[in-house]
């Protein structure tokens, strides 16, 4: 992914979604040949020049201020989202020292993440979230750590198990994934979204660079929505599944960052108490504790079978 390219595509995205009357500008006339704000519209909002927007837009950063990133942002009406994105691409195209220095940050997170497994201490508060299903991704969304009932409810994601599960990789490429997803469009944006945040971060991660690739190739849905420049952030929010086994369940998703693991975030659910969906994660707890009891796997992997 090339850094200037990226910061040209976000800024002509942003520059197309907004419309004057949004930006409180006057319209004079009916016929505008863009679908949203002219070069000299954001220009003058943003307190600039048009050439000097011309240039950035081009992608031309090199040396851009933080004052002038936040001003194109109030222009654009960028969110905390899309703000973090701008700075993080600008970053990227630029040259010397302090970038430098953010790469090298980046490449040690990116070699954090890339670890096989997560480390001993965060499994074992993996392993004290008896009560709700909890795993542990990268910035690629491979599951690298869980807990038991984590595992059983992201069990259609565990069922090829010649390759690390990947979320992005299954909801994309196993048809499965409509089934168990109730919200598969909603959840199709938001994982795109995050691994465009991810992708601005380091832009430089091969294994991301290559999952996107390998996306973008293979499925229609993901690259229609890549090339929508979405950002996000996935903090917390609503899911809905339809899990094979003990069908639909209402859960709020809680991520936090790992700060020693650069790139890691642990990811939990729950279910509001008495609720239908607490029923169907209880069933879910006896149902994985059953399986491992008959497999005799004592690190709390339940086998396929029932699945």
């Amino acid at each position: 992914m090339d850094a200037r390219t990226e910061f040209h595509d976000f800024l002509t995205s942003r520059r197309a979604r907004l419309t004057p009357e949004r930006a409180g500008l006057p319209v004079y006339g009916g016929n505008r040949r863009v679908p949203g704000l002219r070069r000299e519209e954001v220009a003058l909002l943003a307190g600039m020049s048009v050439d000097y927007y011309v240039r950035l837009e081009r992608g031309n950063a090199k040396g851009v201020s933080d004052s002038v990133l936040e001003a194109l942002a109030r222009a654009l009406q960028l969110d905390e989202a899309e703000r973090a994105h701008l700075f993080d691409l600008a970053n990227a195209v630029n040259a010397g020292s302090g970038a430098t220095a953010r790469a090298s940050s980046r490449a040690r997170g990116s070699r954090a993440a890339m670890r096989p497994r997560v480390r001993p201490s965060v499994q074992r508060i993996l392993d004290s979230m008896s009560t709700i299903p909890a795993y542990a991704r990268n910035r690629r969304f491979d599951i690298i750590g869980h807990n038991r009932l984590g595992r059983a409810l992201m069990s259609p994601v565990f069922a090829d198990q010649s390759r690390v599960p990947n979320m992005a990789r299954f909801l994309f490429l196993d048809p499965a994934a409509r089934d168990f997803y109730s919200d598969f469009d909603g959840v199709a944006n938001d994982i795109v979204a995050v691994l465009r945040s991810e992708a601005g971060v380091d832009p430089h991660d091969k294994p991301l660079q290559d999952l996107v690739g390998e996306l973008s190739t293979r499925s229609d849905v993901f690259r229609t929505r890549w090339a929508a420049h979405n950002v996000r952030f996935h903090r917390t929010g609503g899911k809905n599944f339809h899990h094979p086994v003990v069908g639909d369940l209402d859960l709020v998703y809680d991520a936090m960052e790992l700060p020693a693991d650069p790139g890691l975030t642990l990811i939990a659910y729950s279910a509001e108490p008495g609720s239908a969906s607490q029923d169907a994660l209880d069933l879910l707890a006896s149902w994985a504790a059953t399986l491992e009891a008959e497999a005799g796997h004592p690190d709390g992997t339940p086998s396929r079978q029932g699945i």
